[in-house]
C-alpha cells in the first residue's frame, strides 16, 4: 500500500513538473549511447533532451561541488514523441526521451558512426555502433560497479556516498581490470559489453572515466530509473542484467561469452540463471570479491555454476585470470561438460566458509 502511494505521488508529481516546464522546442539535443549489432540490424540508441549538462570537474574540488554536479546529471528535461531518423529509418522517442533505431546490417565491422537527425532541426549527431569482429573467439559481458569501477556497491550507504561525492577525476578503475580486459579483448577482436544497474544519466560520466583509465570501449547497457505509469522504478537489478545478457546472446549467436562481475551484488545468481537459459554459451565466470567477500548464498551459487560445467575464476583481483580465460578459449571449452575447475585468490588473513 505504501509503495503504491509513493508510486502514485511520484508519477503525478513528475507529470505536473513536465507540464510546468513544457517541451522546449528550441533546444532538442541527442545524447548518443553506444549501440551494437545483431545478425540483421545495427541497433542505434540515444536520448533526446532539451539540453546536456557537461560538467568539467577537477580532482581538487569540494565534495559539495561534486554533489551538485552529480545531482545535475539526474535533473534531465526529456523530450517525448520526437521524430528521429537515420538513413531511411525513423522512430519516435518514448516518454523518457529514449529511442532505438534498427538499421539494416552492413558488411562493415568494428566501429560505425551513424548520423541521427531530429525532425525540424539542422545537423546530425553521430551515434557509435560496435559490430563484432568476424574473427572474434568469444565475447565479454562485464558488470561495472566494484567489478571495473571502485564503488562500494555492496553497501548502499557507501555506494551513494562514493557516487555523489566523487567526480570523473576522483573515481578510479581497478588497474587489474584494465589489464584483464585489454588482454582478453585482444585489441578489440573480442567485443566487450558493459551491463550495470546504474542509470542512463551516468552514461557519459562513465565513458569519461573509462577513457581516462584506458578501459576497453564497448556498448553499455544501463538502467532506466524513470517512473512509468505501471511501475515505481522500472525493472529490477536482476531482471535488467538478465535481459541484457539475453539480448547479447541473440546479438552474437555464434559466440560464447565470459561473464565478469563481483560477489557484492548477486552477480553469481544472475550468471547462474543465465547459464541455465543459455546452455553451452557461457565459457567462464569471472568474479571479483569486494568488501567482505561472498556470503554463504553466493558461495552456493558459485558451486552450482561449477556443477553445471562452467569454470569459475574468483578472487580479490583479476591477476592471472586473463591467461586462464584465453587458455579456455583455446581448449574450446563450451560449458556443457561437468567441470570441477575453479581458480580462487585467497583473501589475506581470512577464511571463507559456507554456513547453513
Amino acid at each position: 500500500m505504501i509503495k503504491k502511494m509513493l508510486h502514485s505521488l511520484a508519477w503525478n508529481t513528475e507529470r505536473i513538473l513536465d507540464g510546468l516546464r513544457g517541451q522546449r522546442d528550441t533546444r532538442r539535443i541527442i545524447e548518443p549511447y553506444i549501440g551494437y549489432a545483431t545478425p540483421d540490424h545495427l541497433v542505434v540508441r540515444g536520448r533526446v533532451l532539451s539540453g546536456l549538462r557537461r560538467n568539467k570537474p577537477v580532482p581538487t574540488q569540494s565534495r559539495w561541488t561534486n554533489f551538485k554536479q552529480m545531482l545535475s546529471l539526474f535533473l534531465t528535461d526529456e523530450v517525448a514523441a520526437v521524430k528521429v531518423a537515420a538513413h531511411d529509418v525513423t522512430g519516435l522517442t518514448d516518454e523518457e526521451g529514449y529511442f532505438t533505431l534498427l538499421l539494416p546490417r552492413t558488411s562493415e565491422r568494428g566501429w560505425n558512426d551513424v548520423e541521427v537527425t531530429i525532425e525540424g532541426r539542422a545537423g546530425a549527431t553521430l551515434c557509435p555502433v560496435l559490430v563484432a569482429d568476424a574473427q572474434a573467439d568469444f565475447a565479454i559481458v562485464s558488470d561495472i560497479d566494484d567489478t571495473m569501477l571502485k564503488t562500494g556497491a555492496y553497501s548502499l550507504v557507501r555506494n551513494l556516498w562514493t557516487t555523489f561525492t566523487g567526480n570523473a577525476g576522483t573515481r578510479s578503475i581497478f588497474p587489474d581490470a584494465v589489464a584483464f580486459l585489454q588482454e582478453v579483448s585482444r585489441k578489440g577482436r573480442n567485443p566487450v559489453y558493459y551491463v550495470s544497474s546504474s542509470p542512463w544519466n551516468l552514461h557519459q560520466f562513465l565513458q569519461n572515466i573509462f577513457a581516462a583509465a584506458g578501459l576497453v570501449k564497448g556498448p553499455t547497457f544501463l538502467r532506466d530509473l524513470g517512473i512509468s505509469k505501471t511501475q515505481f522504478i522500472t525493472g529490477t537489478h536482476g531482471d535488467h542484467k538478465g535481459s541484457s545478457i539475453d539480448a547479447l546472446m541473440k546479438a552474437n549467436p555464434k559466440l560464447r561469452y565470459v561473464l565478469v562481475g563481483d560477489t557484492g551484488q548477486h552477480d553469481a545468481f544472475v550468471y547462474r540463471d543465465a547459464i541455465a537459459r543459455h546452455p553451452g554459451r557461457v565459457m567462464a565466470i569471472v568474479l571479483r570479491e569486494p568488501g567482505p567477500g561472498p556470503d554463504a548464498q553466493s558461495l552456493t551459487a558459485l558451486e552450482e555454476i561449477r556443477q553445471s560445467g562452467v569454470p569459475v575464476l574468483h578472487g580479490t583481483d583479476f591477476s592471472g585470470f586473463a591467461s586462464r580465460v584465453n587458455d579456455l578459449a583455446a581448449q574450446g571449452i563450451s560449458g556443457m561438460r561437468p567441470s570441477s575447475e575453479s581458480v580462487q585468490h585467497a583473501r589475506p588473513s581470512r577464511t571463507i566458509a559456507a554456513s547453513g
